[in-house]
């Protein structure tokens, strides 16, 4: 099943999207996103049954327009990233000179980004200020259903009810003077946007599994594929993982969503998920990067398709803009 939200109110209208991504159809009586799944078992199945005739009946619905939507969620009470991919982890440490951290293969990283307000998934990506070395960020997320705490491998997979991607943007070069406080990230990480549509985990069939999203993450910089990456393989920690990390002291409530981190692969001919990662790459090959981070007019798009070539999750198709 395919669910979005229409760009109404603070919290979007819930609609339900063809397989195709064609068209939609409003839900009588479920309102947003966040009333979905706060009552998932009485609201599944008037879901999937609407989800069912858009499939079998092409007169039914309205066509469906991604500048229409917001992110499936336009806020949340709780947004938490992890970084599932080692690769990626030891280097950006590399590019701001540190070291990855002793516990790199035995807990998850995770931190809490802000929720209260997301940018549509075609919404320009506002800067402030280019010094700040702005970069995307293409990652996978999934959306969880009330999660008590304690709860652990694969009992886990009850509770997500929805997957998506996401750009979680990051500000560089505000990075390393907010660690060097030993409080985390704060200005350093913006709002994130993610893709128009979001899938029940059944929607992806064998390409999910364990926690795991076996496919590729295809991120393109002003026209021009930046990385086409495995997002299955070589994520260390799954969904499964991470959330278990996260419900060892607390539990979580319905609408809480939870990122896999940028997907990264250790093969450099796949490109990168972001720009931080190739200007490593260049730093060790030559001594400097000769990758800019993000300037005013520049273009991403961040999309996954199946072994068909259909878009999954919809585009997330950002420009730049200086403010």
């Amino acid at each position: 099943m395919k669910l979005g939200s229409l760009n109404h109110g603070r919290d979007g209208q819930l609609i339900v999207i063809s397989k195709d991504n064609s068209r939609f159809s409003t839900v009588d009586g479920v309102c947003t996103m966040q009333q979905a799944l706060e009552n998932w078992s009485a609201a599944e199945k008037q879901l999937t049954a609407i989800y069912n005739k858009l499939n079998d009946d092409a007169s039914f619905g309205q066509a469906f327009d991604p500048t229409a939507v917001h992110s499936p969620l336009p806020r949340a009470y709780e947004w938490i990233d992890g970084s599932a991919y080692i690769n990626h982890i030891v280097l950006v440490r590399k590019a701001r000179n540190a070291e990855p951290p002793a516990t790199l293969k035995t807990d998850p990283l995770v931190y809490q980004g802000g929720s209260s307000v997301f940018l549509r998934p075609t919404q320009e990506i506002p800067l402030k200020n280019v010094d700040w070395g702005c970069d995307f960020e293409s990652e996978i997320c999934v959306v969880l259903d009330d999660i008590p705490m304690g709860t652990s491998g694969a009992d886990v997979d009850k509770y997500i009810r929805l997957v998506m991607l996401c750009n979680d943007v990051t500000l560089r070069n505000l990075i390393p003077p907010e660690l060097a406080k030993g409080f985390g990230f704060f200005n350093s990480k913006p709002a994130t946007a993610f893709s128009p549509i979001a899938v029940t985990p059944d929607e992806l069939g064998e390409h999910w599994r364990e926690g795991r999203l076996y496919l590729n993450m295809k991120t393109t910089l002003n026209g021009e594929v930046f990385g086409d990456v495995e997002s299955g393989p070589e994520m260390f920690f799954s969904f499964r993982d991470i959330i278990t990390h996260i419900c060892k002291t607390r539990s979580f409530c319905a609408g809480t969503i939870v990122g896999s981190g940028t997907v990264s692969n250790e093969d450099t001919s796949r490109g990168s998920s972001c720009l931080s990662e190739k200007r490593m790459l260049e730093i060790i090959a030559t001594g400097s990067a000769s990758t800019s981070y993000l300037k005013d007019g520049d273009h991403v798009q961040i999309e996954m398709f199946d072994p068909s070539g259909n878009s999954i999750f919809g585009q997330i198709n950002q420009t730049v803009k200086e403010i």
